[in-house]
């Protein structure tokens, strides 16, 4: 059965918790058990985009969780840098307030890349359809937009 991204992932984090995931070959059987196809790459993927990490259970077994709160979800820098790369089309700067462009409709999603990545310059993002502001630190305005140009690749 074919679903959208945002479907799969739901149905992951359903799984995750319910279930005592350890691997992620069991979150493709159990995907396929309800008839959707999935990759252990695309699966991957996914578990990275929710900010899923491995717990230790009771036994010394360890599970895939993802953390209740949005701030405790931080994303690896390689998510970061591939969802700028894919997604951020242009950057400017008003003091510490950082402009980002993206195309129409992505905006959330660099946004909650950027919410979630840790950076120690970053206080937040509010995103519309195709623009967001990141707000930075006092005086880290430039610092904030010069990464995220780096991490961008543009």
């Amino acid at each position: 059965m074919a679903i959208s991204k945002q479907q799969r992932q739901h149905r992951i984090a359903s799984f995750l918790a319910e279930e005592s995931v350890t691997s992620q070959v069991q979150l493709v059987e159990l995907l396929s058990a309800e008839g959707v196809t999935a990759t252990q790459a695309t699966v991957s993927r996914d578990l990275e985009d929710l900010g899923a990490i491995k717990v230790r259970v009771a036994g010394g077994a360890t599970v895939y969780a993802i953390p209740e709160l949005p701030v405790d979800q931080v994303a690896p820098s390689d998510h970061l840098r591939r969802v700028l790369g894919e997604w951020l089309v242009a950057v400017d700067r008003s003091g510490d307030l950082v402009l980002l462009r993206t195309p129409p409709g992505s905006a959330h999603v660099v946004a909650s890349a950027l919410d979630r990545s840790g950076l120690a310059r970053l206080l937040g993002t509010v995103a519309g359809d195709d623009t967001l502001l990141a707000i930075a630190s006092e005086g880290d305005g430039a610092a904030l937009a010069s990464s995220l140009i780096d991490l961008a690749g543009l």
